[in-house]
Order: structure tokens, then C-alpha cells, then sequence
């Protein structure tokens, strides 16, 4: 009977250890995103050799993700400022290499974008080649799932040629559910065709069911490196354009300030939307930041009515310092020239 017993408490041990493993360690098909950390963007940036020796900073702000188990999934339950998604939802279905290498290709659109702004608002010689879109993403209703694969660039549809990716979205939702459409692109170094038709989309826009980020190329003779391996994604754009006019103009629009902010950039100066905001709020706030930018543009009509509780990265974000009691001034943005102004006036 001894031996029965202490066979009986070693199995359950064995499996008390078993479920703890599981539950520590085996990756499920989810991903927790918490709040990352806020960064100065000088170590990651250098403009024509020159050291950036101003006192304050601007930050550009992270969230972190990871690949859940148990144990996180149920901490995050029980965690204010994290957030739960499908493998499927967050990846779109790819390899955790395609996703990093996808958000590499934001990256690089970000820093384009940001160079060619900066230098065009200080009045630099500048140039950016629209080179078409790269694809990121194609979902499986699409026509085009199986046809086109990641890092194709789409250079026009229905024989016509755009300035950004923004631009071919507006034209593509603009058409009628089950139109017929012709995507012109190139593959490697072949130029391909492929027909298919318009789809309802997520987000309850009309559309052709591919992710687009610009393929674009900078010209000028201004010496501006970025050094963010390992880092992806197109929100750090608003803030790499203040970071470089600054240094450009030596204006010093900073004033000793920590300043933070999130959204992207396009070729007009727009901010664009992010996600993840209020998680964005909660990192600027942990390392210092007195000010955070954040985009400030309506919900699109048919987003909002397919999901009647979207709000706008600004509100998500107020709500966020609200229930983090930070004296962090919270600034809403549409452009560029907006948080210019916003530094130029305050102190």
C-alpha cells in the first residue's frame, strides 16, 4: 500500500509539474500587448554626422508584444493596460518572420516619409520617388490570396497610377461591392496583371483585401541614417519628423522638454492613425514624458458603423492619462504643423 501511495503522490506531482510548464511556457494561439518603453530617438537617428547635444529629447514610443501562454493570458485578465488578441488578428496569419519583416517595410516607409517632411518644412532640396506600394497582406476572401505575395509592389489598379498607398485605397473603397478590378505589379523583376473584384472589408470599407505600405525612395543631400534594427512598424513617423527638422533648422523646438508621441507620416504632413494608443500613453507616461503627441482624425462613417464603439487614438489616449492621474499634456494632432506650432507657442 506504501508503494501504491507513493506511486499515486509521484504522478500527481509529475503532473502538477506538467500543468505548470504548460502554463508558464506553451505558446498559445494569442498575443498579450502591454505597454513597451519610450525612446530617445537620437539613439537611433544621426543627422549629417553631427551629435545632438540639446538638452530634452524626443521619444518615440513602443508597446510590447509577445506570444501568449496560460499564465500570461490570465495575467493580462486581471492587468489594466493589456490587451489580448488571436494569433490571427495580430499576425494576419504569417510567420513571426514575415510579421517582423512586414513591420520592416513600415519601418522603412516611416523613415522616408519623415526625412522627405522634414527637409520639405525646412526648406531643403528634397525628392521622393513613389515607387508604388509593397503588399504586406492579402486575406483569404480575397481574389488576389495565392496571387500576390508580401514585398510584391502593386504600382497601379484598373490602369491607374497613384502618389501614395492612401491614394489607392480612397479609389479602391470608392468602387462598388463586386466590381471588377485589375492590379497591375511587379514580382521580383516581372511586371504581372491579375484581375479580381471589390470585398467587404473588416473594417466595413469596400476594398480588395490586401495590406499596402508606400515603396518609396528619398533623394537628397542630407546625411540622415537610422539605425532601428529589430525595431518595425509606421508609427514613429510624426516624431522622427519633429527629431530631424529639429536638427536641420536647429530651431531647438524642444526647450529641454521630454517629449513623446505616436503617429505616422505621409508625403503631405498628415498624422496618421496607430493603434494601440492608450498602451502607447501608459509607456510615455512611465519614463517622464511631459508631452504626448497623438493623432486626432474622425472615425471613418462606415467603421464606426460597423463597430459603434470605435473612438479616435485621441480620446483612447485621454482616457488612458485619465486613469493614470499623469500631468502628462496630452496634444491632439492632425499634422505636422500642428505639433510645430504646439512647441513653438509653449514652454
Amino acid at each position: 500500500m506504501k508503494i501504491l501511495k507513493s506511486i499515486k503522490l509521484w504522478l500527481i506531482s509529475l503532473l502538477a509539474v506538467v500543468a505548470i510548464l504548460f502554463a508558464l511556457f506553451f505558446p498559445l494561439p494569442y498575443y498579450v500587448e502591454m505597454p513597451g518603453g519610450a525612446y530617445d530617438i537620437r539613439s537611433v537617428l544621426q543627422v549629417n554626422n553631427q551629435k545632438d547635444k540639446e538638452k530634452g529629447s524626443y521619444n518615440f514610443v513602443a508597446v510590447t508584444l509577445s506570444r501568449a501562454s496560460l499564465a500570461q493570458i490570465l495575467y493580462a485578465w486581471v492587468t489594466p493596460f493589456t490587451e489580448i488578441s488571436s494569433a490571427e488578428d495580430t499576425t494576419g496569419g504569417y510567420s513571426d518572420a514575415d510579421y517582423m519583416r512586414i513591420n520592416q517595410f513600415y519601418m522603412e516607409t516611416s523613415q522616408n516619409g519623415a526625412i522627405y517632411q522634414a527637409l520639405k518644412l525646412a526648406g531643403k532640396p528634397v525628392s521622393l520617388d513613389y515607387l508604388g506600394v509593397y503588399v504586406l497582406d492579402v486575406s483569404k476572401d480575397s481574389s488576389f490570396h495565392g496571387v500576390l505575395n508580401i514585398a510584391d509592389t502593386v504600382t497601379g489598379v484598373n490602369q491607374k497610377e497613384f502618389k501614395s498607398s492612401a491614394d489607392l485605397v480612397k479609389y479602391v473603397s470608392s468602387l462598388k461591392l463586386g466590381d471588377k478590378v485589375t492590379v497591375q505589379y511587379t514580382s521580383g523583376q516581372e511586371k504581372k496583371s491579375k484581375s479580381g473584384k471589390v470585398i467587404k472589408l473588416k473594417n466595413g470599407k469596400n476594398g480588395i483585401g490586401i495590406g499596402l505600405t508606400d515603396h518609396t525612395k528619398v533623394h537628397t543631400d542630407q546625411k540622415i541614417v537610422f539605425s532601428t534594427e529589430g525595431v518595425g512598424g509606421p508609427s514613429a513617423g510624426l516624431m522622427f519628423t519633429l527629431d530631424i527638422l529639429d536638427q536641420i533648422n536647429k530651431e531647438d523646438l524642444r526647450k529641454g522638454r521630454n517629449i513623446a508621441g505616436t503617429g505616422t507620416i505621409d508625403q503631405d504632413g498628415k498624422v496618421g492613425d496607430i493603434g494601440g494608443a492608450g498602451l502607447k500613453v501608459v509607456a510615455a507616461a512611465n519614463e517622464g514624458a511631459e508631452i504626448f503627441f497623438v493623432p486626432n482624425n474622425p472615425v471613418d462613417k462606415r467603421v464606426k458603423k460597423a463597430n459603434p464603439k470605435a473612438v479616435t487614438n485621441y480620446q483612447e489616449a485621454l482616457k488612458a492619462a485619465k486613469q493614470l492621474k499623469t500631468k502628462m499634456k496630452i496634444v491632439p494632432v492632425k499634422n505636422v504643423k500642428e505639433a510645430i506650432a504646439y512647441l513653438q507657442k509653449t514652454k
